[in-house]
């Protein structure tokens, strides 16, 4: 943790522009306001892009967004939104050489935006969150040279469920996949119920019936909670409930 708000700060110190990259079915979720009120310190520009933008209804992400300009939407897998994300910035540098810092949470889309924008594959990607471990330059063309950085934790925050929800903690290294995957459920309900079909309301009640949609069935006939919520989480996190 430490060694990412010294990449942080470095960034803070090299670059002309920040953009925080956020992922756009999880806005408030993946704000990291600590490092916003870094930008706004430094005296730098912020730049909002919301990535991931192919998974979520356009109309409802304009309503969710309003109050945080300047902001591009884009999709880094879909490579859709990355020639305005361009424009943009040297609108804001205007039409300058600038150097780009981008922040964010872990896995958000950092690295694949930087290589959406690139058209190379020079920013290491993974699936796997904490993937980068250190900073990376870029040179997108002559004028755009952006600094891609490991994912960053809020210091004051420790919200294990969040981390699950947002993918800024693998499933696989959650150490009680149940309680996030309930804390999911409850805050995600409706979209959880309609995608499997699912007409119980509480929580656990909805948790046993995936058990059995993922025929996770301990001896007994008993539903096997917790290899249903590690398969829920991965697939969650895959993008794979919508």
């Amino acid at each position: 943790m430490p060694s990412f708000w010294k990449h942080v700060n470095e960034v803070l110190r090299e670059a002309e522009i920040i953009i925080e990259v956020l992922d756009a079915r999880f806005i408030e979720e993946t704000r990291n306001k600590e490092i916003e009120y870094k930008v706004e310190k430094s005296g730098k520009r912020l730049l909002y892009v919301f990535n991931k933008c192919d998974l979520v209804d356009v109309g409802e992400l304009k309503d969710k967004t309003k109050g945080l300009h300047p902001s591009v939407f884009i999709s880094s897998r879909e490579k859709l939104g990355t020639t305005i994300l361009k424009k943009k910035i040297l609108e804001l540098s205007r039409g300058e050489r600038v150097t780009i810092g981008v922040l964010g949470y872990p896995n958000v889309g950092k690295s694949s935006l930087i290589n959406a924008l690139s058209g190379r594959g020079s920013a290491r990607t993974s699936s796997e969150s904490g993937f980068t471990k250190g900073l990376q330059k870029v040179r997108v063309d002559s004028k755009i040279m952006l600094i891609d950085t490991p994912g960053v934790f809020p210091k004051e925050e420790k919200d294990i469920a969040k981390y699950g929800k947002i993918n800024a903690m693998s499933s696989g290294k959650i150490r009680d996949p149940e309680y996030v995957a309930l804390k999911i459920i409850e805050e995600e309900k409706e979209r959880i119920k309609k995608h499997f079909r699912i007409e119980e309301d509480d929580a656990e009640d909805i948790l046993e019936r995936i058990a059995v949609i993922f025929k996770k069935i301990r001896k007994g006939n008993q539903p096997d909670l917790d290899g249903a919520a590690r398969l829920f989480l991965k697939r969650w996190q895959e993008g794979k409930i919508k």
